[in-house]
C-alpha cells in the first residue's frame, strides 16, 4: 500500500481487522476504538453523500448462543405439535356422503295354516229343582242320599241352618237335580311299540356291589340287550344303587349268558375276612361278627352255610345257619359262661336248595367248595385273681 493509504486506515487491537481511520468500533469483534480528533472539514466541491444508519449489533458468548438455539428449537417443536393437534381434532365441516336408500325386497307372504276349530260339546241344560214334602223320620242326609245329591246343596237352596236340624213334617223343600257326571275325554291310542312296553310286566332291581349287567341278565334270564333297551342305557355299564326295570316279558326260554363276575356252580371256596385266625375275644366282646368275601350275585335258592363249632374239650356245641349276606353275627347265647378260653372254629360253604323235607324246611346241598377253617378264642366270664398271701 502507498503511504497515503496507511494514513487513512487503522488496525483493531483485538482481532487485527483493518478499519478506516475514523472508525470507533470494530465491525468484527465489536471492540470500542479510541476516536482521534477529526481534522477540520474541507469545503467539499461536491455535495456530501448521506450514509444509511447501521443495525445494532448483538454480541453473545458461545454458551449463550447454544442456549438460545435450544430455546428456539423447543418453541418451534411446541408450535408444530399444537398445529398438528389442532389439525387432527379440529372440527371441519365435511359434506355428508349420500347413503343410498335401501330398496325393500318384497318377501313372500306366509301361507295361512288352516286351524281346526274344536266343536264345543253341548252343555247340559240345568233343570229347575223339584219339590219334596218332608215326611216323618226324614233328614237332610237321607234326602240327599235318596236323590243322589249333596246335603250342602239342600241347605243352600232352602236356606237351612248349617246342621240341617230345622226340618219339620209337611215342610216343602226345593231339591235340585243331581249334576250329571261329565264323560271322560277320549285318550289317544298308544303306538304299537309304546303299547307293547306298557303291557310288559317289569321287576324293579337296585344294582348292588359287584353287580354287572351280565350278572343281572343271568339272574332274571333276560337278555342284556333287552334290559339296556328298556332302560335306555347307552352302554353295558351299571352303577351302584342304580334302579333298573327288568322287562319280564322279554324272558328267554333258555338261560341267558353266563355272568362274568358270578361263575356257575360249583362255586369257588369263599375267602374268609374277619376275624383273623387266632383272634382272642374276652368278656368285653358281647358280639362277634364273622365276615367273608362275596361270590357274586347268588341265584334264587342259593345261600351261604355258616358252621361254628366249640372244639374245646367236652363241649361239642355247634351252630349251622344259612344266610344270603356276607356276614353273620354270633348270638350271645353261644358265648361261653365259664372262665375257660373256648376255641371256636368256623367256616363257610356255598349251598343250593334242592328240595324240602317233611316239615317244609329246605334241603340244602353244597354248591361249591368249602372255605378254609379259622379259629378264635372267647372267654365268657372274667377270671378271678387269687389273693396274695
Amino acid at each position: 500500500m502507498s503511504p497515503e493509504t496507511d494514513k487513512k486506515t487503522k488496525i483493531c487491537p483485538t482481532c487485527g481487522t483493518r478499519l478506516t481511520e475514523n472508525a470507533t468500533r470494530c465491525l468484527v469483534c465489536g471492540t470500542e476504538l479510541t476516536a482521534k480528533a477529526a481534522p477540520p472539514a474541507k469545503k467539499a466541491d461536491k455535495p456530501s453523500t448521506l450514509q444509511a444508519g447501521r443495525m445494532p449489533e448483538i454480541t453473545l458468548s458461545l454458551p449463550a448462543a447454544l442456549g438460545a438455539l435450544v430455546v428456539i428449537l423447543l418453541i418451534g417443536a411446541i408450535v408444530v405439535y399444537f398445529a398438528l393437534r389442532t389439525g387432527i381434532t379440529g372440527t371441519t365441516l365435511v359434506d355428508p356422503t349420500a347413503i343410498p336408500t335401501a330398496t325393500e325386497t318384497p318377501t313372500a307372504s306366509p301361507t295361512a295354516t288352516e286351524v281346526y276349530t274344536l266343536t264345543p260339546l253341548p252343555s247340559a241344560t240345568a233343570q229347575p229343582p223339584f219339590e219334596y214334602t218332608v215326611a216323618a223320620g226324614d233328614t237332610c242326609g237321607g234326602i240327599a242320599f235318596t236323590f243322589g245329591i249333596s246335603v250342602q246343596s239342600i241347605i243352600i237352596m232352602n236356606n237351612l241352618d248349617a246342621a240341617c236340624t230345622t226340618l219339620r213334617i209337611g215342610q216343602v223343600l226345593q231339591v235340585p237335580y243331581p249334576t250329571p257326571t261329565p264323560l271322560p275325554l277320549p285318550t289317544n291310542t298308544l303306538e304299537p311299540a309304546d303299547a307293547t312296553k306298557a303291557a310288559c310286566a317289569t321287576a324293579s332291581y337296585t344294582v348292588q356291589e359287584n353287580d354287572t349287567l351280565s350278572s343281572i341278565s343271568a339272574n332274571y334270564n333276560v337278555s342284556m340287550a333287552a334290559i339296556r333297551e328298556y332302560n335306555g342305557l347307552p352302554t353295558d355299564a351299571v352303577y351302584l344303587d342304580q334302579t333298573l326295570l327288568i322287562p319280564l316279558c322279554a324272558r328267554a326260554p333258555t338261560p341267558g349268558p353266563t355272568p362274568t363276575s358270578t361263575p356257575p356252580p360249583p362255586y369257588p371256596a369263599p375267602n374268609l375276612l374277619l376275624p383273623v385266625d387266632g383272634a382272642a375275644f374276652t368278656l368285653a366282646h358281647d358280639i362277634v361278627t364273622l365276615q367273608w368275601a362275596s361270590l357274586g350275585t347268588l341265584r334264587d335258592g342259593e345261600a351261604y352255610q355258616v358252621i361254628i363249632e366249640d372244639v374245646t374239650a367236652d363241649q361239642g356245641r355247634k351252630i349251622v345257619e344259612y344266610v344270603t349276606d356276607t356276614k353273620f353275627i354270633i348270638p350271645t347265647t353261644f358265648r361261653p359262661d365259664d372262665t375257660v378260653a373256648h376255641i371256636m372254629r368256623w367256616w363257610v360253604v356255598p349251598v343250593r336248595q334242592t328240595g324240602t323235607d317233611e316239615q317244609g324246611q329246605p334241603i340244602w346241598s353244597p354248591a361249591g367248595a368249602a372255605s378254609e377253617k379259622r379259629d378264635f378264642t372267647w372267654v365268657g366270664v372274667a377270671v378271678q385273681s387269687t389273693p396274695a398271701q
